[in-house]
């Protein structure tokens, strides 16, 4: 069974599986195919963590997809500058590309195919086409002006024809194909050494060949501007690219109910979702009713918990002592619950530990409407893959002419206070919103879910999570259950902005609870009754050999897929 968030990166990864592939082959058959489908939100030079349930060893492993800052990004640089935030688009927010080092390494350790065999369906998709979709169709239309002005190589590519492609038309990107023809060649080069050599020469190719050395070159020849009207060269070098190389770490996890969560650490928001766990297990959340007042605002109170807690203490552990043991535990978790008022929505920041401060409203510029995708696969063997790849976005970052793919824009997570637990560092990963999920139950593998949503994906699954397990939800009940979501805390995203007591909740939610919450001091949005969540989950049930698989229909695209 696999899940994506566009039906042909899933057709793409069922392909592998029918081919005799194991869940990490599907899992990169599918990115692969992502980055040409939905290269708005995610990208060959982005981020993707990943955790692995290995059967054959019996453990959950987290790979990590985040790429660091360059060693010529400094607090001092950005200042010298002029720059009190690091800008969301252009060169100087770039870190190095994580993202294909992690699947690199993925199927090294525990895939089955080799490289070129699970590009074959994303070349396929690039060099002969594939219709374009409304999302498409809309994620270009946006960037259409500065493709023209700006940007003239990412025109070439996105613009076929002088024009934005339309809904149904075949799109295509040959550069794309050719660049990934010439990663699977290197590889198929040094298979007669074995299939190891053949991803280490591969993994070569982008980090210390031809990939690195065209994109140093024209982030060093071309400048860019950014969202403050400056222009500049990039800051990443070939050393930068050279020198990194991901790892196999283990994942953080809690028990809730019975059952097992695993989420990557706090390089990403992960542990957010176990922290908000351990909040509401001292719950009785179904005896409240599924989303009914009461129920709604302890979750939405613990919730900001628990993002306070991210906002003071997640950070790139290789940096930051990062108190996962305190944060995690069910003690902690017992004396911060005493802090819910079960009236009155709080109005401030209260991370644990620390003293409440009040939040400021709004933080000096709009968000960049961007997003991500998710991708989770099972096989027969029990192999269970969920990963939430990003980055790399075309509305952030010009096209690198003869490549097909832009750079990333993550360093704009960090912030340029010295004083702030997400400091930039020379070498330092920001830490990511990007969050797969991975569940087992009595030690055996029971399911894999995440969804796009920064800062919202750990708020949305969480609900999602809680429809299943608390109220009894099957798993497309559960994702298709109305969503609610808190923009209290700061953004991670530039320009880290704090709504403070802002709850959005979607439409399908009552009148008579809305104006609860609101009775209770929530300031409530109200969106569209399909606008908020774009989960995607598979269940495997081990005892009776059957595979669920669910998809949220809310953006279209996604679709789940098995046999």
């Amino acid at each position: 069974m696999v899940t994506s968030t566009h039906y042909l990166a899933s057709v793409a990864g069922l392909r592998m599986l029918l081919r005799g592939g194991n869940a990490v082959d599907a899992g990169a058959a599918m990115w692969f195919s992502l980055t040409v489908l939905e290269p708005w939100i995610v990208g060959p030079a982005g981020e993707s963590p990943i955790l692995i349930y290995v059967a054959d060893e019996d453990r959950v492993v987290a790979v990590n997809g985040q790429g660091p800052a360059p060693r010529a990004a400094t607090i001092e640089w950005f200042k010298e500058h002029g720059y009190e935030l690091i800008p969301p688009d252009g060169f100087l927010p770039a870190v190095v590309p994580g993202a294909f080092d992690a699947w690199i390494n993925a199927l090294l350790h525990y895939g089955t195919m080799t490289l070129g065999e699970v590009m074959e369906p994303a070349i396929a998709l690039a060099s002969e086409g594939f219709p374009v979709t409304p999302n498409l169709e809309r994620a270009i239309k946006r960037c259409e002006g500065r493709f023209r002005e700006e940007w003239p190589s990412s025109a070439e590519v996105y613009l076929p024809g002088g024009r934005v492609p339309r809904v149904g038309e075949v799109f295509v990107n040959p550069d794309w194909a050719r660049t990934f023809r010439a990663v699977a060649e290197a590889e198929r080069r040094e298979l007669r050494f074995g299939r190891e050599a053949g991803l280490e020469a591969a993994r070569d190719y982008f980090y210390d060949g031809p990939i690195a050395e065209r994109i140093v070159e024209f982030i060093h020849t071309f400048k860019c501007r950014d969202r403050y009207g400056q222009e500049h060269h990039g800051l990443l070098t070939l050393e930068d690219f050279r020198k990194y190389r991901g790892r196999i770490e283990d994942p953080v996890s809690v028990d809730y109910r019975g059952y097992r969560v695993y989420k990557c650490g706090p390089w990403t928001q992960g542990p957010v979702f176990l922290q908000q766990l351990n909040l509401l297990e001292g719950f009785d959340l179904k005896a409240m009713g599924h989303n009914s007042v009461e129920y709604l605002h302890t979750w939405i109170e613990c919730a900001k918990l628990a993002f306070a807690d991210r906002e003071q203490y997640y950070a790139d552990p290789d940096f930051v002592d990062v108190p996962l043991d305190v944060l995690l535990s069910k003690e902690y978790a017992a004396e911060r619950r005493k802090l819910i008022d079960p009236d009155h929505a709080s109005m401030e920041l209260r991370p644990g530990m620390m003293e409440p401060r009040s939040l400021r409203e709004g933080g000096g510029g709009e968000e960049l409407d961007l997003d991500t995708v998710q991708l989770d696969a099972v096989d027969r063997f029990g192999n269970m893959v969920s990963a939430t790849p990003s980055g790399g976005w075309i509305p952030t970052s010009p096209i690198i002419p003869g490549l097909g793919f832009p750079l990333g824009t993550r360093a704009q997570m960090f912030h340029l206070d010295p004083g702030h637990v997400e400091r930039l560092e020379p070498g330092k990963r920001p830490s990511t919103t990007l969050t797969p999920s991975l569940v087992t139950r009595d030690g055996a593998p029971y399911m894999v879910f995440g969804t796009p949503g920064g800062d919202r994906q750990d708020q949305w699954t969480l609900q999602f999570f809680l429809n299943h397990v608390d109220f009894g939800r099957n798993l497309q009940e559960a994702l298709d259950a109305p969503l609610i979501h808190i923009n209290h805390f700061p953004g991670s995203f530039w320009p880290h902005a704090a709504r403070p007591g802002e709850v959005v909740v979607e439409d399908r939610i009552p009148v008579e609870v809305r104006e609860g919450l609101a009775a209770k001091g929530h300031k409530v949005v109200v969106t569209g009754g399909w606008r908020l969540g774009r989960c995607l989950a598979i269940r495997y049930d081990r005892e009776k050999g059957i595979i669920y698989g669910a998809a949220s229909p809310r953006t279209q695209t996604p679709y789940a897929m098995g046999w």
